[in-house]
């Protein structure tokens, strides 16, 4: 097996990783105390190529592929992990409309989230009592002659403060579970949608997350993307997809942490010849680089179109994890030193802890891939 990259997966993640130290690096301590939505951040993410990495060029993307969009998201992430959650989310949505658009979508919105004139696109898909449960959702979309009346509540919708495009799921008919869900563009300034305030969280704080109203929201009904009813397997494919992006951001994570331990050990001797110490290195390295494996494995089988379902699962499962695992023995190394803020560990522990929830919680990633293995061996 050849794990080498390729000269363009190579420049894609040079790209990124300069555009971390140029960009992020400057402003991630200060976006982290003040919080907010990074706007300068994502309009030179746009610039530097960031926003739809694995869409086609005739589109404004960099039609660089998955593994060039993971090795992209992990070196963002060492970095500024709010401003790079974000950015999965744009990439994510520019991939959706992309692949499940119509040509007029696809023209209208796809260069518009590629270029930043959409400023960010943002994923409505969880609400109050559906979260890793779609089929309990309660928004409701009713055709009209116009076009589609949309009602209902979202809640931790990522950039929901500043986004311009919104992928909205509700149900249009009376089907039980998941059946009947619908998918929708929504735009930022449609009449009828409106925007809660900024969620006080845990980490991320460069990442804006609120809740949405739709209150009689009318869309035409071109908004309505793919095929009505079946808008389930549309987010079902954009989650396999996303979970690739959040294993690449708790790498990073994790990376961005052991990176900090290795230089304060090496300053401090005592603690150089610690085997407790030198063992934590080297467990976390050891299970980062097997998180980098699997991610990469679900990237490469999403770029040449293989199934990658329950890949994708065990690299969010297993990443996120072992990335928050690998931040706590950081600071058991450090101690105290690892608790200030400088040194920028507590940061990173306080941001890789929602990757084990979004876009899947780490129990529905073994539902996933306990359901394949039954499969595969003739269980129900």
């Amino acid at each position: 097996m050849d794990l080498s990259l390729t000269p363009g997966q190579e420049t894609v993640r040079d790209a990124a990783r300069q555009y971390a130290a140029d960009v992020l690096a400057p402003k991630a301590v200060q976006l982290d105390v003040e919080g907010g939505f990074p706007l300068d951040n994502i309009r030179a993410a746009a610039k530097a190529g960031m926003t739809a990495i694995n869409v086609e060029a005739a589109l404004g993307g960099r039609a660089a592929g998955t593994i060039a969009y993971s090795l992209a998201v992990t070196e963002m992430a060492r970095v500024c992990a709010g401003t790079t959650v974000a950015l999965c989310v744009n990439n994510m949505v520019a991939e959706v409309v992309a692949h499940f658009g119509d040509e007029a979508q696809r023209a209208s919105h796809v260069p518009r989230l590629a270029d930043g004139r959409h400023v960010v696109g943002a994923f409505a898909l969880s609400e109050p009592g559906a979260g890793s449960d779609p089929g309990a959702m309660r928004t409701r979309a009713i055709k009209t002659d116009r076009g589609w009346v949309i009602n209902g509540e979202k809640l931790w919708i990522t950039s929901g403060t500043d986004a311009g495009l919104f992928i909205v799921w509700a149900k249009t008919n009376d089907s039980p579970g998941p059946r009947g869900i619908s998918t929708f563009l929504v735009p930022g300034d449609t009449p009828g949608l409106s925007r809660g305030k900024p969620e006080h969280k845990m980490g991320l704080h460069g990442s804006t997350t609120t809740a949405l109203q739709f209150t009689d929201c009318e869309v035409p009904h071109s908004a309505l993307l793919g095929v009505e009813g079946k808008g389930f397997g549309v987010a079902m494919m954009a989650l396999d997809g996303g979970r690739i992006g959040i294993a690449s951001q708790a790498l990073g994570i994790g990376l961005a942490a052991v990176d900090t331990a290795v230089q304060w050990v090496r300053d401090n001797v005592a603690a150089a010849q610690e085997q407790a110490v030198l063992w934590a290195l080297a467990d976390s390295a050891t299970e980062l680089d097997a998180a980098r494996l699997l991610t990469l494995r679900a990237a490469g089988l999403k770029e040449r179109g293989a199934s990658f379902s329950q890949e994708a699962s065990h690299a969010k499962v297993y990443a996120t994890e072992r990335a928050w695992k690998a931040c706590n023995r950081v600071l058991d190394v450090m101690g105290e030193a690892g608790l200030d803020r400088a040194a920028g560990v507590e940061r990173n522990l306080r941001d890789v802890r929602v990757t084990m929830i979004y876009e899947g919680t780490s129990e529905v990633q073994r539902i996933v891939i306990s359901r394949n293995i039954m499969r595969r061996f003739g269980g129900s």
